[in-house]
Protein backbone atom coordinates (compact mmCIF):
# COMPACT_ATOMS: atom_id res chain seq x y z
CA UNK A 1 0.00 0.00 0.00
CA UNK A 2 2.79 2.39 0.94
CA UNK A 3 4.64 1.47 -2.25
CA UNK A 4 1.52 2.21 -4.31
CA UNK A 5 1.07 5.58 -2.58
CA UNK A 6 4.68 6.46 -3.28
CA UNK A 7 4.29 5.60 -6.95
CA UNK A 8 1.16 7.75 -7.19
CA UNK A 9 2.96 10.67 -5.54
CA UNK A 10 5.74 10.43 -8.11
CA UNK A 11 3.46 10.20 -11.15
CA UNK A 12 1.13 13.03 -10.11
CA UNK A 13 3.61 15.86 -10.93
CA UNK A 14 4.28 14.32 -14.34
CA UNK A 15 0.56 14.25 -15.08
CA UNK A 16 0.21 17.85 -13.98
CA UNK A 17 3.07 18.91 -16.25
CA UNK A 18 1.61 16.96 -19.16
CA UNK A 19 -1.81 18.54 -18.59
CA UNK A 20 -0.30 22.04 -18.45
CA UNK A 21 1.65 21.39 -21.66
CA UNK A 22 -1.48 20.12 -23.40
CA UNK A 23 -3.39 23.23 -22.34
CA UNK A 24 -0.60 25.44 -23.63
CA UNK A 25 -0.62 23.63 -27.00
CA UNK A 26 -4.38 24.12 -27.19
CA UNK A 27 -4.08 27.84 -26.46
CA UNK A 28 -1.35 28.25 -29.08
CA UNK A 29 -3.46 26.40 -31.65
CA UNK A 30 -6.43 28.66 -30.93
CA UNK A 31 -4.30 31.79 -31.11
CA UNK A 32 -2.81 30.63 -34.41
CA UNK A 33 -6.30 29.96 -35.77
CA UNK A 34 -7.33 33.46 -34.71
CA UNK A 35 -4.27 34.95 -36.43
CA UNK A 36 -5.18 33.21 -39.68
CA UNK A 37 -8.73 34.56 -39.62
CA UNK A 38 -7.64 38.04 -38.56
CA UNK A 39 -4.91 38.55 -41.13
CA UNK A 40 -6.82 36.88 -43.95
CA UNK A 41 -9.54 39.48 -43.40
CA UNK A 42 -12.25 37.05 -42.29
CA UNK A 43 -12.43 37.79 -38.58
CA UNK A 44 -15.80 39.63 -38.52
CA UNK A 45 -17.51 36.62 -40.11
CA UNK A 46 -15.53 33.92 -38.32
CA UNK A 47 -17.73 31.82 -36.04
CA UNK A 48 -16.63 30.16 -32.82
CA UNK A 49 -17.19 26.81 -34.49
CA UNK A 50 -14.91 27.73 -37.41
CA UNK A 51 -12.17 28.98 -35.11
CA UNK A 52 -12.35 25.87 -32.96
CA UNK A 53 -12.29 23.59 -36.01
CA UNK A 54 -9.19 25.33 -37.38
CA UNK A 55 -7.50 24.74 -34.04
CA UNK A 56 -8.62 21.12 -33.90
CA UNK A 57 -10.69 21.56 -30.73
CA UNK A 58 -14.32 22.05 -29.77
CA UNK A 59 -16.24 25.28 -29.30
CA UNK A 60 -16.53 24.49 -25.59
CA UNK A 61 -12.74 24.18 -25.33
CA UNK A 62 -12.32 27.59 -26.97
CA UNK A 63 -14.76 29.17 -24.52
CA UNK A 64 -13.09 27.47 -21.57
CA UNK A 65 -9.73 28.99 -22.50
CA UNK A 66 -10.73 32.48 -23.69
CA UNK A 67 -14.33 33.04 -22.62
CA UNK A 68 -15.57 34.51 -25.90
CA UNK A 69 -14.61 35.39 -29.45
CA UNK A 70 -13.55 38.87 -28.32
CA UNK A 71 -11.45 37.30 -25.58
CA UNK A 72 -9.62 35.19 -28.15
CA UNK A 73 -9.15 38.23 -30.37
CA UNK A 74 -7.70 40.28 -27.53
CA UNK A 75 -5.21 37.59 -26.53
CA UNK A 76 -4.16 37.04 -30.15
CA UNK A 77 -3.54 40.74 -30.66
CA UNK A 78 -1.65 41.05 -27.37
CA UNK A 79 0.59 38.16 -28.42
CA UNK A 80 1.19 39.71 -31.82
CA UNK A 81 1.97 43.13 -30.34
CA UNK A 82 4.52 41.58 -27.98
CA UNK A 83 6.20 39.73 -30.85
CA UNK A 84 6.35 42.90 -32.95
CA UNK A 85 7.73 45.04 -30.17
CA UNK A 86 10.35 42.45 -29.25
CA UNK A 87 11.57 42.27 -32.85
CA UNK A 88 11.54 45.98 -33.63
CA UNK A 89 13.24 47.03 -30.41
CA UNK A 90 16.24 44.92 -31.34
CA UNK A 91 17.15 47.69 -33.78
CA UNK A 92 20.41 49.44 -32.96
CA UNK A 93 20.14 53.10 -31.99
CA UNK A 94 22.34 55.57 -33.81
CA UNK A 95 22.92 53.30 -36.84
CA UNK A 96 20.85 53.89 -39.97
CA UNK A 97 22.04 50.75 -41.78
CA UNK A 98 21.21 48.59 -38.79
CA UNK A 99 17.85 50.28 -38.28
CA UNK A 100 16.83 49.74 -41.90
CA UNK A 101 17.94 46.10 -41.74
CA UNK A 102 15.70 45.66 -38.70
CA UNK A 103 12.86 47.40 -40.49
CA UNK A 104 13.10 45.18 -43.56
CA UNK A 105 13.31 42.04 -41.44
CA UNK A 106 10.12 43.13 -39.74
CA UNK A 107 8.19 44.02 -42.89
CA UNK A 108 9.22 40.86 -44.69
CA UNK A 109 7.66 38.90 -41.82
CA UNK A 110 4.82 41.24 -40.82
CA UNK A 111 4.32 43.64 -43.74
CA UNK A 112 1.14 42.16 -45.17
CA UNK A 113 -0.37 41.90 -41.71
CA UNK A 114 0.68 45.46 -40.90
CA UNK A 115 -1.20 46.70 -43.96
CA UNK A 116 -4.33 44.89 -42.80
CA UNK A 117 -3.98 46.33 -39.32
CA UNK A 118 -3.70 49.81 -40.80
CA UNK A 119 -6.97 49.28 -42.66
CA UNK A 120 -8.74 48.49 -39.39
CA UNK A 121 -8.78 52.19 -38.54
CA UNK A 122 -12.20 52.45 -40.19
CA UNK A 123 -13.45 49.14 -38.79
CA UNK A 124 -15.13 48.05 -35.53
CA UNK A 125 -14.14 49.95 -32.38
CA UNK A 126 -11.81 47.31 -30.96
CA UNK A 127 -9.95 46.82 -34.24
CA UNK A 128 -9.72 50.59 -34.73
CA UNK A 129 -8.10 50.94 -31.31
CA UNK A 130 -5.61 48.19 -32.18
CA UNK A 131 -4.80 50.00 -35.43
CA UNK A 132 -4.16 53.24 -33.55
CA UNK A 133 -1.95 51.42 -31.06
CA UNK A 134 0.07 49.84 -33.89
CA UNK A 135 0.65 53.27 -35.41
CA UNK A 136 1.82 54.54 -32.05
CA UNK A 137 4.32 51.68 -31.77
CA UNK A 138 5.77 52.72 -35.13
CA UNK A 139 6.08 56.34 -33.97
CA UNK A 140 7.80 55.22 -30.76
CA UNK A 141 10.21 53.09 -32.78
CA UNK A 142 11.21 56.12 -34.83
CA UNK A 143 11.84 58.07 -31.63
CA UNK A 144 13.81 55.17 -30.18
CA UNK A 145 16.05 54.65 -33.21
CA UNK A 146 16.50 58.22 -34.44
CA UNK A 147 16.07 60.15 -31.21
CA UNK A 148 19.77 61.03 -30.94
CA UNK A 149 19.51 62.94 -34.24
CA UNK A 150 16.16 64.55 -33.48
CA UNK A 151 17.28 65.81 -30.07
CA UNK A 152 19.80 68.10 -31.72
CA UNK A 153 17.24 69.75 -34.02
CA UNK A 154 15.23 72.78 -32.94
CA UNK A 155 11.49 73.15 -33.41
CA UNK A 156 9.58 73.35 -35.68
CA UNK A 157 12.13 71.55 -37.89
CA UNK A 158 12.35 68.65 -35.43
CA UNK A 159 8.62 67.91 -35.79
CA UNK A 160 8.89 68.06 -39.58
CA UNK A 161 11.90 65.71 -39.65
CA UNK A 162 10.21 63.27 -37.28
CA UNK A 163 7.10 63.20 -39.48
CA UNK A 164 9.26 62.52 -42.54
CA UNK A 165 11.04 59.64 -40.76
CA UNK A 166 7.70 58.12 -39.79
CA UNK A 167 6.64 58.26 -43.44
CA UNK A 168 9.91 56.94 -44.90
CA UNK A 169 9.92 54.01 -42.48
CA UNK A 170 6.22 53.23 -42.85
CA UNK A 171 5.05 49.87 -44.16
CA UNK A 172 3.54 51.57 -47.23
CA UNK A 173 6.98 52.83 -48.28
CA UNK A 174 8.35 49.28 -47.98
CA UNK A 175 5.38 47.86 -49.92
CA UNK A 176 5.81 50.37 -52.73
CA UNK A 177 9.51 49.60 -53.14
CA UNK A 178 9.52 45.85 -52.48
CA UNK A 179 6.14 44.76 -53.81
CA UNK A 180 4.93 47.34 -56.31
CA UNK A 181 8.31 48.22 -57.87
CA UNK A 182 9.69 44.74 -57.08
CA UNK A 183 13.11 46.03 -56.09
CA UNK A 184 15.48 43.49 -54.55
CA UNK A 185 16.08 43.81 -50.83
CA UNK A 186 19.51 45.39 -51.26
CA UNK A 187 18.04 48.20 -53.37
CA UNK A 188 15.17 48.74 -50.95
CA UNK A 189 17.72 48.96 -48.15
CA UNK A 190 19.88 51.43 -50.08
CA UNK A 191 16.90 53.58 -51.09
CA UNK A 192 15.54 53.91 -47.56
CA UNK A 193 18.99 54.44 -46.05
CA UNK A 194 19.81 57.18 -48.55
CA UNK A 195 16.51 58.96 -47.91
CA UNK A 196 17.04 58.85 -44.16
CA UNK A 197 20.67 60.01 -44.37
CA UNK A 198 19.74 62.97 -46.56
CA UNK A 199 16.94 63.91 -44.22
CA UNK A 200 19.28 63.80 -41.24
CA UNK A 201 21.98 65.90 -42.88
CA UNK A 202 24.04 63.22 -44.59
CA UNK A 203 25.18 61.61 -41.34
CA UNK A 204 24.90 57.83 -41.16
CA UNK A 205 25.27 58.20 -37.39
CA UNK A 206 24.75 61.10 -34.99
CA UNK A 207 27.94 63.21 -34.70
CA UNK A 208 30.22 61.87 -31.96
CA UNK A 209 28.12 58.76 -31.33
CA UNK A 210 28.58 55.03 -31.77
CA UNK A 211 25.86 52.50 -32.57
CA UNK A 212 24.65 50.43 -29.63
CA UNK A 213 25.03 47.19 -31.60
CA UNK A 214 26.31 46.08 -34.99
CA UNK A 215 23.94 45.10 -37.77
CA UNK A 216 24.89 44.67 -41.39
CA UNK A 217 22.42 45.17 -44.25
CA UNK A 218 21.45 41.95 -45.95
CA UNK A 219 21.09 41.49 -49.67
CA UNK A 220 19.13 38.28 -49.32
Amino acid sequence: MLEYAGTMAKTRPYKQVARAEAQQRTQIALLNAADEEIYEGRWPKASLERLATRAGVTKQTLLRHFGSKDGLLLHALIRGAAQVRDQRWRAPRGDIDGAVTNLLDHYEAWGERSLRIGAWLDGPALLAEISKAARQVHHEWVDYVFGSWLEGIEEPLRTHRRAALIAICDVHAWWLLARDLELPRAEVHATLSEAIERLLGGEARPPGSKPESNSEPSGS
